[in-house]
């Protein structure tokens, strides 16, 4: 059986109707938007502020590294369960409860005096992260009409976007310019501002199925899901191994100061930007187009940075089109959900969360190792291996999903 049929029939076997408007709430999208950035740009903070928070907290790079991995491993287990345990209570709740939870997280890792309250405060965030980043699609979904939703998600999906200038070369400017605990005193604030967006436009979004364990088994049985999050572990583990640990690659490779590290980080977030537009573009003709060609560019760049980044002019180029491909992953992922699993959409969405928290977090881990043992060009070597690894497979044994 198809996977189309397959979810008709499991639509039909838990008693999902789904319910679609007929008008748009835009305000809330664009709030749903606001939180999405103001998470992600938590997230990868420590990616532009490394090297000073090791340096303030007598830690090693790599192990101020692993801020990024705890919180993505807390994130993966509260992405899969945070629609199960709040299955009962509006959807809008329970965002406004995890941006809380996100503002107490910078405020405490703002505050923190030792590795281990460093440690606490990434636990919180990956809650927030997590239950946030698994519901914010599928309730998408709710907020507009069939037929505007790719564009919906294409505005989530540029609140990450968004987020990769926001905790990328504003981070590290700042870091320069106020501290690294001032800028995450900032991320509180920001936090607070998503939250009030919230609180004035989300409308009452009561829960409509009831998702249960035996529900992530149902997905898990189609093959489109599976290779999705097969994918997803392959070429994002590669994306953020780089990612993670790029401010040490420009510091020893081509040996970029503060200020063009900024600027780097800063193309690369203007990329990814446009990238994601581009993205719905191309995910509107094929996802599995999207998908291959963005994991295929990634790992061309990363050969072009091994090879030629000691030139700044080249590292710089190299990073801002790595940026502009990778802009590509969040709607393409996002559409390639949305299409094989509409019937689940929060446990889909949940799924594909923790799978690329998962990604993260490994990269992260292994990122570490490479840097302390081989240097910062070892990170990028595994992103190139991975991504295109992650391209060949979803060529060889992809199928573009139905459209809706």
């Amino acid at each position: 059986m198809s996977d189309s049929l397959s979810a008709t029939a499991d639509a039909e076997l838990v008693g999902i109707v789904p319910a679609e408007r007929t008008d748009a709430a835009w305000p809330a999208v664009f709030a749903l938007a606001m939180g999405v950035f103001a998470l992600v740009s938590a997230e990868f903070l420590p990616a532009s502020v490394l090297t000073s928070i090791a340096a303030d907290l007598s830690i090693s790079v790599g192990a101020a590294g692993q801020t990024v991995t705890v919180t993505s491993l807390v994130g993966v287990a509260a992405a899969i369960f945070t629609p199960i345990l709040t299955s009962r209570f509006d959807r809008r709740l329970v965002l406004w409860t995890l941006l809380s939870l996100l503002a107490v997280s910078s405020l405490v890792t703002a505050m923190a005096n030792g590795f281990t309250m460093l440690l606490a405060a990434r636990f919180l965030l990956g809650i927030a992260l997590g239950g946030f980043w698994s519901m914010a699609p599928a309730l998408t979904l709710r907020l507009v009409p069939a037929q505007s939703v790719p564009r919906a998600l294409a505005l989530i999906s540029a609140g990450v976007s968004a987020a990769f200038i926001g905790g990328g070369p504003l981070g590290a400017y700042l870091d320069a310019l106020i501290g690294w605990r001032m800028v995450f005193g900032l991320s509180a604030g920001l936090a607070g501002v998503a939250l009030l967006a919230l609180l004035v436009t989300m409308p009452a979004l009561p829960p409509q199925t009831a998702p249960r364990l035996g529900t992530l088994g149902v997905l898990l049985s189609r093959p489109s899901i599976r290779l999705m999050l097969i994918s997803v572990l392959v070429i994002i583990s590669g994306q953020f191994t780089g990612f993670t640990y790029i401010r040490p690659f420009l510091e020893h490779a081509p040996q970029l100061g503060v200020a063009a590290i900024t600027v780097v980080l800063l193309g690369y977030g203007l990329g990814n930007v446009i990238g994601n537009f581009a993205g719905g573009a191309v995910a509107g003709r094929g996802v599995k187009l999207a998908i291959v060609s963005f994991a295929l560019a990634i790992g061309l760049l990363a050969l072009v940075m091994i090879q030629f980044g000691a030139s700044p002019i080249v590292a710089g180029i190299a990073v801002a089109f790595w940026g502009f491909a990778f802009g590509f992953a969040p709607v393409g992922f996002q559409t390639w959900m949305v299409r094989v699993a509409a019937d689940h959409a929060e446990s889909a969405s949940g799924l594909v969360t923790a799978a690329f928290l998962v990604a993260i977090a490994s990269g992260a881990v292994l990122g570490g190792l490479l840097v302390n043992h081989v240097g910062g060009l070892g990170p990028i070597g595994y992103m190139a291996v991975a991504t295109l690894a992650g391209a060949l497979l979803v060529l060889v044994a992809g199928k573009e999903p139905p459209r809706p």
